[in-house]
């Protein structure tokens, strides 16, 4: 399982138990007998990471709505079976790590050193 559809599904069980809302839109889906359901879409759950990625900041004193665990990838050391290699070598590996996720209305929007400027001018003026 792809970490989109551990988050997708992890969003559907929060959003099932009233821990985070909806985007209000709705979305219809086909399942293995091909009944079609249509359900609510959750509302975007991200890690700190991703919203900053976005532009956005966790704000002061937020706690995770959720965590759970997501594929991460690290180096790690290779086990090299040639005896004449220096041993030196890593190696990509992937692995369970417990990751921490907020909503929208946890997060306001990073701001630019211009805009930075434009409060201080505010305040000095």
């Amino acid at each position: 399982m792809t970490n989109a559809q551990i988050i997708f599904n992890e969003s559907m069980e929060l959003m099932k138990a009233g821990i985070i809302g909806t985007t209000g839109r709705t979305f219809v889906f086909e399942d293995a007998d091909g009944n079609k359901h249509e359900v609510q879409e959750p509302e975007p759950l991200h890690t700190f990471a991703k919203w900053k990625e976005y532009g956005y900041s966790v704000k002061k004193g937020e706690h995770a709505k959720a965590s759970f665990y997501i594929w991460k990838a690290g180096k790690g050391k290779a086990k090299e079976e040639d005896p004449n290699a220096d041993g030196n070598k890593e190696e990509l590996k992937m692995f369970m790590k417990k990751a921490f996720f907020f909503t929208f209305d946890q997060v306001e929007k990073i701001k630019t050193p211009e805009k930075v400027l434009e409060d201080r001018k505010q305040y000095t003026a």
